[in-house]
């Protein structure tokens, strides 16, 4: 029953390589076993392929069936088609295209698997691609916000400034009079007098004038202040509502990217021993001999071909002698008077008719 499978899955005739020896019936069955190997094998690399776009396996494990079955019959297909010659430039030229079909299939087949093979490795990668990803996410919003918090920043040490250069000229003047009051400075007479009123005056003005401006500026940089920070706090929900997105990095497209990162020689012998699996069996056809199976289905072609040229020959002569026959018929009837006389008759009458019929439609339109 399995090597009857096999033999269906080979594309053989059944019933032919039957009436062959057992060791033809198990070359078919190993090159059969072959194709179906290949298409589990592309079932579960695909499979696998899509878990990586739709997360999800019921789809994978459909989308992968079907997927399966393409490459099973292609393959069968392939097999199946190529047909052992006298000549081997003509084998190697009829399975030309199929070794190219055969190549892309490999390919199709083996990226996926290698993801799973090397699946730690390119975790490694992606993780280190998000990472950057992250930093550079993190950059980009900053040039949104930075100039304007730079900005305020500096309007905060702007209004600071101007205190400190308030608060230093308030102290100056404090200074001015005290030295007056001691004599150390301005009349350089000791005591309180007109002098040292004026100045007083003068400092005390300017202090509160200082009392003010503290207000005032502290009011501008607490507003300031809260600015900044909407500005930070909508920069940290940035980069938070962005962040998923670049967690979510790790669909097929960026594994084949990240695969593409790891060295090259690991893959390059996975994809050379699925390519060994897909084109064994066409190697297996082009290098094994002229078997007996191969023998008589060349005979049955061979039989059919002549039977079809017979009946085509066949038809053709048919044809001829019936054209000449027709011919001699027609020429021989177009000399009878009678067939004229009769013919003449017929036309007469329907002239007539035409005519009856034509006066009667002019009558009925006056």
């Amino acid at each position: 029953m399995l090597q009857n499978f096999f033999i269906l899955c080979s594309g053989a005739d059944a019933s032919l390589l039957k009436t062959c020896s057992e060791g033809e019936q198990n070359k078919y069955a190993g090159i059969g076993a072959t194709v179906f190997f290949t298409a589990v094998m592309a079932f579960l690399a695909s499979a696998y392929a899509l878990y990586t776009v739709f997360d999800t396996i019921y789809a994978a494990l459909f989308f992968g069936l079907i997927w399966g079955l393409l490459i099973f019959n292609l393959d069968r297909f392939i097999v199946s088609t190529i047909k052992k010659r006298d000549s081997v430039g003509n084998e190697l030229l009829q399975a030309t295209p199929r070794i190219i079909l055969a190549v892309i299939i490999a390919v199709v087949i083996s990226k996926p698997l290698e993801m799973k093979i090397f699946e730690k490795e390119i975790n490694q990668v992606l993780l280190e691609q998000k990472n950057e990803f992250t930093l550079a996410n993190k950059d980009q919003i900053a040039l949104q916000y930075t100039p304007v918090i730079e900005k305020l920043n500096q309007d905060i040490a702007a209004l600071k400034t101007e205190i400190d250069t308030r608060e230093a000229t308030t102290d100056a003047l404090y200074d001015t009079y005290i030295t007056e009051a001691e004599g150390t400075a301005g009349t350089m007479l000791l005591g309180k007098g007109p002098v040292y009123a004026e100045k007083r005056e003068k400092h005390d003005a300017a202090l509160a004038e200082l009392q003010e401006l503290k207000k005032a500026n502290a009011d501008k940089i607490a507003a300031i202040e809260t600015q900044i920070a909407g500005l930070q706090a909508e920069n940290a929900t940035a980069v938070k509502d962005s962040q998923p997105i670049i967690d979510g990095f790790d669909g097929l497209m960026a594994r084949i990217n990240a695969l593409g990162e790891l060295p090259w020689f690991p893959s390059f012998f996975i994809f050379l021993l699925f390519l060994a699996i897909e084109t064994s069996p066409i190697f297996a056809k082009l290098v094994a001999p002229k078997g007996e199976y191969d023998i008589k289905l060349e005979e049955e072609e061979s039989v059919l071909k002549t039977w079809v040229t017979q009946k085509v020959q066949q038809r053709e002569n048919i044809l001829a002698t019936d054209t000449v026959l027709n011919n001699k018929i027609y020429s021989e009837i177009e000399e009878e008077e009678a067939v004229y006389a009769y013919k003449k008759k017929k036309a007469e009458e329907l002239l007539k008719l035409q005519a009856d019929a034509f006066h009667d439609l002019q009558v009925k339109s006056l």
